[in-house]
């Protein structure tokens, strides 16, 4: 099942498309937490929120991931938004700080708000 969320933050959203085919009990876990506010941090290209109200052990965790990715990231309970590489890793990879649940893409992958994220809340809510 695919689910479309909005990341609101500040004057800018970001779209996400969930898809429970590679971690089903995240993704639930995730949808059923909705709305939720969180603050951002940024590290490299990556945005991972603080402390989410998801609590999931790894499903399917990757230690490799794809150019924007949405994970949640079970050691920090954050999610996270890979939009290109993280400070760790090999040229080429998008690597985590640990591995992570791969819960679906960022359809609106808009780099720029990389400068606005690092500080601020966001509103996670499902695009209905």
């Amino acid at each position: 099942m695919k689910y479309q969320i909005k990341v609101k933050i500040q004057s800018h959203e970001i779209l996400l498309e969930l898809n429970d085919s590679d971690s089903p009990k995240t993704v639930k876990n995730f949808v059923e937490k909705l709305p939720f506010l969180v603050e951002l941090n940024v590290w490299g290209d990556e945005i991972y929120t603080s402390e989410s109200p998801i609590t999931q052990p790894e499903e399917n965790a990757k230690s490799i991931v794809s150019l924007n990715d949405v994970a949640y990231w079970p050691t920090g309970k954050a999610i996270c938004l890979f939009f290109g590489q993280t400070p760790i890793g090999n040229p080429g990879e998008i690597t985590p700080a640990s591995p992570v649940n791969v819960l679906g893409k960022i359809v609106s992958p808009d780099k720029s708000i990389l400068d606005v994220a690092d500080g601020a809340k966001a509103e996670f809510v499902l695009d209905q």
